[in-house]
């Protein structure tokens, strides 16, 4: 009888949980079982890792053969565990020292031919290794660069099984070919989530995968709109969720493409939590293994509270807004969208986080992003105080507005009425608008009083921060709330809204350089929650 056994990793989400492979071969009939709770791409493992093993110059074992995947209890599913059975076996047949195995994560698909394929979900599957205590772990080659995202874990990339028995075995290790003839690589096809359009480079600004910033964007391309630009600003420098409104044609979408080159720069650890979402999700962008900058999300207005939130059948995969964790998620032609949908997001918006509960267990993605609205006022867009050509009778423009629930506006901090270009404004008769570099710049000051403000507490921006701590430990100026909470005895705004002016006053006041925030801070932050003219100057730090 022989007994052999390795690891690899069962992902649930984007965290990961290590496995026991273990193989043992007994006397008898011929046969290969697998148990351990294994899906359908799993079982037939069995069909692949046999034809790999064989076509890699190895024996296969004629014995009664038994894998199993330890712990039982938890659901494991795709092709990545195909290294960690073959080594298994072949230990179990004493072709590898089992020694040798013991302390190894494998994950990795393989061919019939022996290749070594990469899957979808490197990054959390190596983080979970290190995490469990485990220093050595073998991918395929083309998958090495993510794998070696995480510190303290030694990676070996191979190209092939027969490459990994070489090296378990201190023999010469063989040289593979490598596919150069100018096609894509087969072997990255296992990164690509179907569907999706990153396979072909199709998924741009306007698809389902979170793709980051097109510098070719700049802030200075907006003409007018000085009130929707500070808006913009402000909701970079405190994470604050946004709301535009107004006619087609006025510069909601620019805007918005905007916002993420605005946003600073993604520090390590943000980074790592990106990329395993994006590595889940399959929709890494080719030859980048880290996202650095800040994704952008914007999926078209038919998209299910699936798409939106997480979901599908069998393991549940992330939605839009785990895609845009970090980022920025825009929802252009918000209206247009299913209620359904829409109230879908009221708890990623409070947690940061998304729970999805299947029948194979319950999924956890990260969901901490700054979210954009973006709408017409009525069915024909053309409805203002001051443009007397919308035909949309009353009851119409009551019903269109009224698809946006109180409950999710609430959770909105900034609302802005986005005004039509003029024609001197068009032909460029007006002062250009500050370039994104120059509003950058001062979020990133503004990022950087807040942190140091925040230093010691478990918040980052000010939008993170609970009302109560607010309210207690970081005190505005006196009396500069007496017009917010006049707004809240009339109904004007709710406890949340009020809380929520208070955050965005410190956002103001951390862009103006102020040590708390003022009477203007808060008149400010007062207008861009409800839209109500204050008499204050709508600039924060740039040209009024």
């Amino acid at each position: 009888m022989g007994f052999a056994r390795t690891c690899s990793v069962a992902l649930v989400g984007v965290e990961g949980v290590v496995v026991e492979v273990q193989a043992d071969l007994e006397p008898g009939v011929a046969a290969f079982t697998l148990v351990g709770l294994p899906d359908k791409s799993l079982t037939e493992s069995r069909d692949r890792v046999r034809a790999a093993v064989v076509n890699s110059g190895a024996e296969w074992p004629q014995k009664k053969l038994t894998v199993g995947l330890s712990p039982a209890s938890v659901p494991k599913a795709g092709s990545g565990f195909d290294m960690a059975v073959a080594c298994a076996v072949l230990g179990a047949a004493e072709r590898i020292d089992p020694r040798v195995l013991a302390d190894v994560v494998m994950i990795g698909e393989l061919g019939l031919d022996g290749r070594a394929r990469p899957v979808r979900g490197i990054l959390p599957a190596v983080l979970a290794a290190a995490d469990a205590g485990y220093e050595q772990v073998v991918v395929p080659e083309c998958a090495a660069a993510e794998a070696a995202l995480v510190p303290g874990v030694a990676v070996l990339g191979v190209r092939s099984l027969r490459q990994l028995i070489a090296v378990l075995t201190d023999e010469p290790v063989p040289e593979e070919e490598p596919d150069d003839r100018g096609r894509p690589d087969p072997l990255l096809a296992g990164l690509r989530m179907p569907g999706t359009g990153a396979a072909t480079g199709a998924d741009g600004m306007g698809g389902l995968g979170a793709v980051q910033h097109d510098h070719g964007h700049d802030l200075a391309d907006v003409v007018g709109q000085t009130s929707a630009r500070t808006a913009v600003e402000v909701a970079a420098a405190g994470g604050h969720h946004l709301f535009l409104q107004g006619p087609p044609g006025a510069g909601k979408t620019m805007l918005a493409e905007r916002l993420p080159a605005v946003l600073p720069p993604l520090d390590r650890q943000e980074s790592l939590e990106v990329t395993a979402v994006h590595s889940v999700a399959g929709l890494l962008p080719p030859g980048k293994p880290l996202i650095d900058g800040a994704p952008y999300c914007a999926p078209h207005h038919s998209a299910t509270m699936q798409a939106l939130v997480g979901g599908g059948h069998g393991i549940a995969r992330p939605g839009a807004v785990s895609l845009a964790h970090r980022g920025v998620l825009f929802l252009d032609e918000t209206p247009e969208f299913s209620s359904r949908a829409l109230d879908a997001l009221r708890q990623p918006l409070e947690a940061g986080h998304v729970v999805i509960a299947r029948s194979a267990g319950v999924v956890r993605f990260p969901a901490s992003f700054l979210m954009v609205l973006a709408a017409n006022p009525c069915p024909c867009g053309r409805f203002s105080l001051r443009d007397p050509l919308c035909e949309c009778p009353p009851a119409a423009i009551r019903r269109y507005q009224a698809r946006l629930s109180g409950p999710l506006l609430d959770r909105v901090d900034l609302r802005v009425e986005v005004d039509p270009v003029t024609r001197s404004q068009l032909t460029g008769a007006g002062a250009r608008g500050e370039s994104t570099a120059t509003v950058a710049a001062r979020v990133r000051a503004a990022r950087e009083r807040a942190a140091a403000r925040l230093a010691g507490t478990p918040w980052r921006t000010n939008s993170d921060v609970p009302g109560r701590e607010l309210r207690s430990r970081w005190h505005p100026a006196p009396g500069v709330l007496e017009e917010a909470e006049r707004s809240l005895e009339r109904g004007a705004l709710t406890a949340r809204g009020l809380d929520r002016v208070l955050r965005v006053a410190w956002t103001v006041a951390d862009l103006a350089g102020h040590d708390r925030p003022g009477a203007g801070d808060v008149a400010l932050a007062l207008q861009l929650r409800t839209g109500v003219p204050r008499g204050v100057p709508l600039s924060v730090g740039g040209p009024a």
